[in-house]
């Protein structure tokens, strides 16, 4: 383990153009559930109706008791864990040039994180789906104890600002990750199952275009083959020696 620590020390103090892509494992840590697993959100609450843009369409009232009663307190109680402090650390010394996350909690940037995008957007932000007007998770939530599901002045529905089973993934977050993935020269992968496509393509380009390929993640990954360095552990634990 320690070997494996010091060689990933070894790889971020000589990257230049470092990224790093994030998933549910890293947001388990500070006490988001995860969706596979056992333990995991789709073992209790069905992903085919409240994740299903069709569904929430149909019926938009069984996303929102989720919401109320899962997602916002997962969500205010949820605290960054000393992996995404890392992670801010090295953006500050000029190391970490973007996060890339599939993760739709915001915990990155309450930690301080101002490079993110986002693949799958912000669970903690809320949009008329009409007039388009943005509106808070606090705001959303205390609307719910009036009126579920919720509208906007206008009469819009709300929905949450994330992307549902049956959507395209933002074009503009795409790029942006693209981009990046262009001119990294490591990539590295911090609690992602590296299983949900098209967000699973993106580590095999920056291995394709020849960034070193770093995975730390609890589970074996579909990609551990082809990475450069692969270690078995929490977030938390592999990154905080790093710094």
């Amino acid at each position: 383990m320690d070997d494996k620590i010091d060689r990933l020390k070894e790889i971020v103090v000589n990257s230049k153009q470092l990224v790093a892509f994030t998933g549910a494992g890293l947001s388990a840590e500070s006490g988001i559930p995860t969706y596979r697993g056992t333990n995991g959100i789709w073992s209790k609450y069905d992903p085919a109706k409240y994740a299903n843009v069709q569904y929430f369409l149909k019926d938009p009232s069984y996303y929102w008791r989720f919401f109320r009663d899962v997602r916002y307190p997962s969500l205010k109680q949820a605290q960054p864990s000393a992996a995404h402090y890392v992670l801010v650390e090295l953006e500050k010394r000029g190391i970490l040039t973007l996060v890339i996350s599939q993760n739709i909690d915001g915990l990155h940037q309450m930690a301080g994180q101002s490079k993110v995008c986002e693949l799958h957007g912000n669970s903690r932000q809320m949009k008329c789906m009409d007039c388009r007007n943005a509106f808070s998770m606090d705001k959303v939530y205390k609307q719910l104890e009036k009126e579920l599901p919720p509208h906007c002045s206008c009469g819009g529905l709300l929905r949450p600002n994330v992307v549902f089973f049956g959507e395209s993934l933002p074009q503009e977050a795409l790029m942006e990750a693209w981009e990046a993935v262009e001119e990294c020269d490591t990539f590295l992968v911090v609690g992602s199952s590296l299983v949900v496509y098209p967000a699973a393509q993106i580590p095999v380009r920056a291995k394709e275009n020849g960034a070193s390929l770093v995975i730390v993640n609890i589970d074996e990954t579909p990609l551990d083959p082809m990475a450069d360095l692969v270690i078995h552990k929490s977030a938390s634990e592999v990154l905080s020696p790093i710094v």
